[in-house]
This record gives C-alpha cells, sequence and structure tokens, in this order.
C-alpha cells in the first residue's frame, strides 16, 4: 500500500550522504513480523509505520534474579543479570526478583538501505529497540516514537543502537520510558552519522537515583565515530547526557537541555564541539570530562578557518557554563560541520523535537 509519508527535509553534517531506502519501493507493514521481516531484509525499501507495532509479550518473559544496587524503593530501577553484570560488577548489591520482556533485549537489526518513517503521529515501537550494527549502511530513521522497553530494568533494553554502522540519519525520534540507553553508539565504529531533531524524554516512574530522571540517556563511544548531534530536545535526565569516549567526533550545535538535575557532559578521549546550545535547569554542566572541548562563550570567529563560519555562544539559564577552547576539535570536524543558529534563536526545540513531523 502506498502512503504520503515522505521524508521531509535533508540530514546536515556527518550523515549528509545518507538516502535511504529511496531506490526501493514502499511498503506499510500491518503486524510486528511483518515490520521485522522488511526491516531486516536485503532489499532497498521505504518502510512506513502507519500504525503502533507493540513487541511486548511477542517473544515472552523471563523471570529470574537480578540485583538491586541503587535500592530497593518502588521508584529505584532494578538490574537485570545480564552477562552477569551484577555479579561481576556489584556484588555488594542485594538480589532482586526480576520479571522482563524478553523482547526488550533483542532489538530489530535494520539491515541496510532502508527508510524507516512514521505516518503522521502513528508510528510507534513498543517493547522493541532498532540496532544498525555490523556493516549496516545507509539508514534513514524518521518520525517514530520507541517506548516501553523494561523501564524499570537496568539493562532493559535500548532504543536506538549504532555500532559498525556507516551513512546513518536519526531524525524526529521520540524515545522514552527506556530500560537502559535511549541512545547508544559503539562499541564498534560508526561513520557518517547524524542525530538530529529527536526527543530524549527521560521522564520516568522507575530510575538509577530512585527519583523520576533517567540516567542512562545518550552514550556515544564508539571506537572514532564521527557524529552530528544537531536539535535534540534532552528533557528530565540525570546523567550521561551524553558520556562521550574512544576518539568520537562529535558536532552537537543547536541542542536543548532542560531540567538535569545530575550532569549533562561527561567522558574521556573524545572531541566535542557544543555550539548555540541552551542549557536550561541543569545541575552539572559537565563532570569526568577529560577529552577535547570547545563550547564558546562568545559569538566566536576562530572557528571560521576550520569550519567556514563562525561558531556561536551556547546559551545557560540555572546552569554552569562548560569551559572549553581546545582547537583541535575544530580541524577534527572540518568541513563536515552543520550549520548552526543563535543560541537565542532556538527555543522551538522543545515542541520541534521528537515525533512531530
Amino acid at each position: 500500500v502506498a502512503s504520503a509519508a515522505s521524508v521531509s527535509g535533508s540530514p546536515e553534517g556527518y550523515g549528509a550522504s545518507a538516502t535511504g531506502g529511496a531506490a526501493g519501493s514502499t511498503v506499510t507493514p500491518t503486524s510486528t513480523d511483518e515490520l521485522t521481516s522488511y526491516l531486516t531484509s536485503d532489499e532497498a525499501l521505504t518502510v512506513v509505520l502507519a500504525q503502533t507495532f507493540d513487541f511486548r509479550g511477542t517473544e515472552g518473559t523471563a523471570s529470574e534474579t537480578g540485583c538491586a544496587p541503587y535500592g530497593t524503593g518502588s521508584s529505584c530501577q532494578v538490574a537485570i543479570n545480564k552477562d552477569d553484570w551484577c555479579s561481576n560488577y556489584q556484588p555488594d548489591a542485594p538480589s532482586a526478583d526480576v520479571s522482563y520482556d524478553k523482547a526488550g533485549l533483542n532489538p530489530i537489526e535494520v539491515a541496510s538501505d532502508k527508510t524507516i518513517i512514521g505516518e503522521g503521529s502513528s508510528g510507534v515501537i513498543l517493547g522493541k529497540g532498532l540496532r544498525m550494527a555490523n556493516g549496516a549502511n545507509n539508514i534513514i530513521i524518521q518520525n517514530i516514537a520507541i517506548s516501553e522497553l523494561n523501564p524499570q530494568y537496568v539493562w532493559g533494553g535500548d532504543a536506538i543502537t549504532l555500532s559498525g554502522s556507516s551513512n546513518v540519519w536519526v531524525d524526529h525520534v521520540t524515545t522514552s520510558l527506556i530500560g537502559r540507553q535511549h541512545i547508544v553508539t559503539g562499541n564498534q565504529q560508526n561513520t557518517g552519522i547524524t542525530i538530529s531533531n529527536n526527543f530524549v524524554n527521560g521522564s520516568t516512574s522507575w530510575s538509577a537515583n530512585c527519583d523520576s530522571y533517567h540516567y542512562w540517556a545518550v552514550y556515544m563511544t564508539g571506537t572514532e565515530d564521527t557524529i552530528t548531534f544537531k536539535g535534540n530536545y534532552i528533557y528530565h535526565t540525570s546523567g550521561r547526557s551524553p558520556k562521550l569516549g574512544a576518539n568520537a567526533v562529535v558536532h552537537m550545535p543547536n541542542n536543548y537541555w532542560d531540567d538535569i538535575n545530575g550532569h549533562a557532559l561527561e567522558g574521556e578521549s573524545a572531541y566535542a564541539l557544543i555550539e548555540g546550545s541552551v542549557f536550561q535547569d541543569v545541575t552539572t554542566t559537565e563532570t569526568d570530562w577529560s577529552g577535547a572541548l570547545y563550547a564558546p562563550s562568545s559569538d566566536d570567529s576562530a572557528c571560521q578557518s576550520a569550519l567556514g563560519r563562525s561558531c556561536y555562544a551556547n546559551s545557560y539559564s540555572s546552569a554552569d557554563a562548560l569551559s572549553g577552547s581546545d582547537s583541535s576539535v575544530l580541524s577534527q570536524i572540518g568541513s563536515n560541520a552543520a550549520d548552526c543558529d543563535s543560541a537565542d534563536n532556538i527555543g522551538d526545540v522543545p515542541n520541534n523535537a521528537g515525533n512531530t513531523l
């Protein structure tokens, strides 16, 4: 069945070469099995999501012993003992019974040359994430929502995973109620990635700090990743917003951090340019950061030679200013820089981010 849904706009920055499934036909799945079949197929496809695809219950549940490293209160996340994590890393934590949905830990392995696009606000995936890995190339994901991945459990599932992918554009995606990471890259290298206009909604009833603020938000540590992270709305989180590492090069223009009761940026051995962004009600803008950071405090013509334009200052409201003037970041990004606007002009990011097209 043909659909009116079509890709809006085009990717900027590192992911600019992504065309997704444009060379193939357009399909509209009507079941979880059909959706999985299309996304894992070898052919180029535009896959239109015009309904909710609920994977909860499709692979059964697991009941086993996990652990409670963060507390045993009703608002605390409990951990699944994935890969013996409890045994190896939390040996002193009390054990806890866990019962989780298996589908959440088993993402759809999206194959190359795919466009995944939601029709209006109808494109929703519940209980399962998307993973682009092991050579997956040329993928566009736009205007969908992913939610309900065992949110009460650490290791309950990741919404968007990139590991060994290239030319991927993740745009206008809303993630909420996710057990582990909303967006994660690594451990394999990801090149040519643009993550834009997404709504990382960290509001939850279960969290590592037992306080409704999700800790595991954005984790970008693929080896020498190249990522443009633009126009995203990161809301009500407490950490890893983002965490960078492994010599990743990440350009972060025009993002909006809002109501972060822990820390936003952390990491090491990475290159980050953060510009034209808003930090509003952020308790700690950076912690344990030992990477290379360029975060202009005023509109900055020093970027001109490397990026071909000036950089824009970040804006802070009830948040400490980032400090970073390592110009090696600029030469790492160079001609791959996305456009940037003044932080004064991005007040609409909270309303426009996510599956709002």
